[in-house]
Order: C-alpha cells, then sequence, then structure tokens
C-alpha cells in the first residue's frame, strides 16, 4: 500500500525564484553578470598569482587557491540556475543534485580551512617576522593547501551517501535554486535525523575548528599590533589584516546561519537569502576585498597590463615548465 500511495522520486524541481516573465528577464541578466564577474575575478586572481614570481608567497599561495574555490562553488551553482530561467520543467536528477552538493560542499569546507591557513599565516608575519620563512615555508603552505582539499573531499564524501540512503516521496519540488541538504531533508519519507546528526557534528567540527584558528591568530595579532609603538606600523599590520578579517566575517557568519541556527530545519523561507549569499555574493566579493586593498596586487596588475601579451604567455609556459 506504501508503494501505491507514493511513488518515489528520482528527478526534482527545483523551484527557483519566480515565474513572472519580465522579472526572470531581469534576475537572469543580474545573475549571469554575478557569475562572469565572478568567473573573471577569480580566475584573474589565480593566472596573476600565478604568473607573478613577486606573489609567489605563501600568502598569495592560499590566496590563489581560494579564488579557485570560490570558482568552483560558482560553476557548481550558476550555470544550472540560469538554465532554469528559462527551461520548462526546471528539473534536476538525483544524480545531478548529489554532484551539486559534492562539489559545493567541498568549496566550502576547502575555503574554511584555507582562510584559516591564511589567518595563521598573517599571524606568523606579524607576530614572528623573523622566524616566518621557518616557521611558514613552502613545504608547510603546500601540505596546508593539500590538507585543506583533503578534507573538502571528505567530507563531502561522507554526507552524498547519507544523502542517498534517503527515499524522497513527499514532493520532487525543491524550495531552492540549487541542491542543498536541508530543503532535502524536508522531501524526505526517512527520518532525515541522522543527516542532521552528521551535518552538526561534521560541519560544526570544521567550523568551529578553523573559526578557532581565525580567532587565537587575530587575538594574538590585534595584542602584538597594539604593543608596537610606532603608528605606521600599526597602520600596515592592521591594514595587512583588514581585507582578510572582513572575507572570513561574511564567509562564517553566512555559514553558521544558514546550517547551524537553531530550528534551521524548519525555516525554509530563509534559504534562499542566505544561499544567494554564501553561494554567489562571497564569491564575487572576494577578488574585490582582496585585491582593492592589497597594494602588491595592484601593482602586480599595472606590471601585467604594460606586457606585451606574447611576454605574458611565454612566461606562463616557462612557469609550468
Amino acid at each position: 500500500m506504501a508503494e501505491d500511495n507514493h511513488s518515489l522520486t528520482n528527478e526534482f524541481v527545483l523551484i527557483g525564484f519566480t515565474d513572472h516573465p519580465d522579472l526572470k528577464t531581469l534576475l537572469f541578466m543580474v545573475f549571469f553578470a554575478i557569475y562572469l564577474i565572478t568567473m573573471m575575478g577569480n580566475l584573474g586572481l589565480v593566472v596573476l598569482i600565478f604568473t607573478e614570481r613577486r606573489l609567489h608567497t605563501p600568502m598569495y599561495i592560499f590566496l590563489a587557491n581560494l579564488a579557485l574555490m570560490d570558482s568552483c562553488c560558482s560553476c557548481a551553482i550558476t550555470p544550472k540556475m540560469l538554465q532554469n530561467f528559462f527551461s520548462k520543467d526546471r528539473l534536476i536528477s538525483l544524480y545531478e543534485c548529489m554532484a551539486q552538493f559534492y562539489f559545493l560542499c567541498l568549496a566550502e569546507t576547502a575555503d574554511c580551512f584555507l582562510l584559516a591557513a591564511m589567518a595563521y599565516d598573517r599571524y606568523v608575519a606579524i607576530c614572528n617576522p623573523l622566524q616566518y620563512h621557518t616557521m611558514m615555508s613552502k613545504q608547510l603552505c603546500i601540505q596546508m593547501i593539500i590538507g585543506a582539499y583533503i578534507a573538502g573531499n571528505l567530507h563531502s564524501i561522507i554526507h552524498v551517501p547519507l544523502l542517498l540512503r534517503l527515499t524522497f516521496c513527499r514532493s520532487h519540488e525543491i524550495n531552492h535554486f540549487f541542491c542543498d541538504v536541508l530543503p532535502l531533508y524536508r522531501l524526505s519519507c526517512v527520518d532525515p535525523y541522522i543527516n542532521e546528526l552528521m551535518i552538526l557534528i561534521f560541519s560544526g567540527s570544521v567550523q568551529v575548528f578553523s573559526i578557532t584558528i581565525v580567532l587565537i591568530s587575530y587575538l594574538s595579532i590585534l595584542y602584538t599590533v597594539f604593543q608596537m609603538k610606532s603608528k605606521e606600523g600599526r597602520g600596515k599590520a592592521l591594514s595587512t589584516c583588514a581585507s582578510h578579517f572582513l572575507s572570513i566575517s561574511i564567509f562564517y557568519g553566512s555559514l553558521l546561519y544558514m546550517y547551524i541556527r537553531p530550528n534551521s530545519f524548519n525555516e525554509g523561507d530563509k534559504d534562499i537569502p542566505i544561499g544567494i549569499f554564501y553561494t554567489l555574493v562571497i564569491p564575487l566579493l572576494n577578488p574585490f576585498i582582496y585585491s582593492l586593498r592589497n597594494k602588491e596586487i595592484i601593482n602586480a596588475m599595472k606590471r601585467i597590463m604594460k606586457r606585451k601579451p606574447h611576454n605574458i604567455l611565454k612566461q606562463i609556459s616557462s612557469a609550468t615548465n
């Protein structure tokens, strides 16, 4: 009788934003522009750091990988969202849904660890400048980046099989513009208690661990900065950390509010606004937050613009070799 009353769902409909034709066109243009700027900004930052030898330091290597993960996040979400603006059915298969969530989870988890690594790098640079090259070697930098990617993959691998254990028979309409865990839990005929517990344990652990590193690093930085006698040195140190701290505050604030807030399972009306913020807005803002306040990146951009195109290609080929 259960099989007669419920048909199991292997495809979902992403409800998205609106069905109004004029608004759909306007929103498509807005989000398409955001997508283009996001990809150009993040991938441009990766290329800039890769080609400029003066930027081959741990701080900028972390930044390049952060930009790469922001590009991955945007690529996982935006193309399907843009397609659905003018799609009649707005269907997404179960396995497409799982793939979308996998890459999103990978990118967001890696971002947490990369931001923590960047905070530690700033701590060493400001609090232990004479020991910087010893404490923050290129080998340690590479190990941290590899660790961030491994953690992101493991976190995704944990949650995707747990999603596949659920059966979806209540509805096939996801009240969101991408496949996130909370809207899927609301459609499940199986009690998602285990899934919710695993999200709380693993996502909570990732965020608590990385936020703890960030807070300890920045408290140590503030203590060191306020002990400086030189106002110029104090201002330079605070300016170096300001963009990173702003990015961290926006990123962790939105993630904590989305997944760790009380009653997050029941408050489906808040999914889309918060989802737009941490999947679309933050990847858009990060390149500008880090670039516009950073003299080294601005100077590197000026040097790149003065070079001839064939010299840039020659430099890229020599760097890859």
